[in-house]
């Protein structure tokens, strides 16, 4: 009688630890039919042992891949080694709903999984012990500090008036193509371009609607170009094109493509039009240049001369 007493208080211990412990705890036979299926996981899925004992785990929940998850378990039970599944490699396991539906961001649980060997006395593995881990508050955490990481990165190499690359990260870029253009002997060309009489639009009309020329400048050359090229605020009303695998004539044509562009769409400020036009010059990479500098200055002696020859075009200097 004592015997059986302790037997009960013992069981009855197991259950209980079982049943406050905030993980989940399923035992799988090698059909991967449940064996075990404890409180929190009761919880989380709505469903009681009694529904899932002995059931096989695929027919009840069709949201695991079997072949995936058969695979995962194959070195448990034949190497009687643990594996293992994080959230950064599928959200989860089980589809439960998220513990905090009002306070957290995300509708399903995130969950760290383990499965490790149960031995049985004759020394095979016919059992493993699938642990599963709610770290929804862990993997959201991670997920806002990645993306206020990726926002700041953002911040930092973009013009804030306009959305292109800013200067400093522009010219980085600018390196790394002529590094790159010269390592293969590929082509590329660059182009400068400027705002003609833009004091006249500050003083005429006031900086806003200075600000607002500069936006749809910088909207005409987003449209004009390639996804490849790198176009960038270079400083005022100055702006830079980095075109990759591009000729200097090719150069030229999306140069005067941007001048027409701007000569044909007028800013419109309070009611009034704002006309403008641009200069631009094109300089296409010659092997020969000593750095990158030397290829900025060339377009940028090319955007001079279309300046000084009278504005509103373009000049491709060779």
């Amino acid at each position: 009688m004592t015997e059986d007493l302790s037997a009960l208080e013992d069981f009855h211990l197991k259950h209980d630890l079982l049943g406050s412990i905030e993980v989940g705890i399923l035992i799988l036979d090698r059909d991967f039919n449940i064996k075990m299926w404890n409180q929190f996981m009761q919880n989380h899925s709505g469903m009681m042992p009694s529904t899932v004992l002995d059931k096989c785990l695929f027919e009840l929940f069709s949201e695991i891949d079997e072949s995936w998850f058969r695979q995962k378990c194959d070195p448990v039970f034949k190497l009687r080694s643990p594996a293992f599944i994080i959230w950064e490699q599928r959200n989860y396991l089980f589809r439960f709903p998220a513990y905090r539906p009002i306070t957290s961001s995300v509708e399903d649980m995130y969950q760290n999984v383990t499965m490790f060997p149960l031995t049985s006395l004759s020394g095979e593995v016919e059992q493993i012990c699938t642990v599963v881990y709610d770290v929804t508050d862990e993997a959201i955490s991670k997920q806002r500090f990645q993306a206020a990481n990726e926002q700041l990165q953002k911040m930092s190499r973009t013009d804030g008036l306009t959305g292109l690359y800013n200067r400093r990260y522009w010219e980085e870029q600018c390196e790394h193509e002529y590094k790159r253009s010269k390592r293969s002997g590929g082509n590329a060309s660059l182009i400068i371009l400027d705002i003609d009489h833009f004091k006249s639009i500050n003083d005429n009309y006031g900086h806003p609607a200075g600000d607002k020329v500069i936006k749809t400048m910088a909207r005409i050359i987003t449209t004009a170009i390639r996804e490849t090229d790198v176009a960038g605020r270079y400083g005022g009303e100055e702006f830079t094109v980095i075109l990759p695998d591009t000729d200097a004539d090719k150069a030229f044509v999306v140069a005067e493509r941007i001048r027409k562009l701007a000569e044909h769409l007028p800013v419109e400020y309070e009611g009034k039009p704002i006309k403008f036009t641009v200069s631009l010059g094109v300089a296409k990479l010659d092997p020969s240049y000593s750095s990158h500098s030397v290829w900025i200055d060339r377009a940028d002696k090319g955007l001079y001369e279309a300046k000084e020859s009278g504005r509103n075009r373009t000049v491709l200097n060779k």
